[in-house]
């Protein structure tokens, strides 16, 4: 016999539910990626996007999400194939750093690959 269908989760209304959905083993490392991505782009526009906080300046700059495990933190390409060494003790893909939830958030390499995209949205002049 089939199981119900489980309850959907709503897609929160902005950055601030999502972070209040999200587990609370993972709130403050969520809080602090989001405060380190508002400091380096204070003019970026904040929402949700694809049901995860979204942070858009000049284009697309960043978006994050909480997983059981670690944070993703999704920036668009080559940002990351461009910090391969920065980022060789992290989990990557094209568009894509896992911040494992056991270490602590690196802060430095948030704030290096968020202005490395705004440079990048910046000499598109969108």
């Amino acid at each position: 016999m089939n199981s119900p269908p489980k309850k959907m989760m709503k897609t929160p209304q902005d950055v601030d539910a999502y972070i209040a959905e999200a587990p609370q083993e993972a709130r403050s490392k969520l809080q602090a990626l989001r405060a380190t991505i508002k400091k380096t782009a204070p003019a970026a526009e904040e929402r949700i996007s694809y049901g995860m906080p979204y942070y858009g300046y000049m284009g697309r700059l960043a978006y994050f999400a909480a997983f059981k495990k670690h944070i993703g933190l999704y920036i668009p390409t080559p940002v990351i194939e461009e910090h391969q060494e920065a980022l060789k003790d992290y989990e990557t893909t094209q568009a894509t750093v896992r911040l494992p939830m056991d270490k602590p958030l690196p802060v430095a390499l948030v704030k290096k690959l968020i202005k490395a995209r705004m440079k990048k949205n910046e000499a598109r002049g969108r």
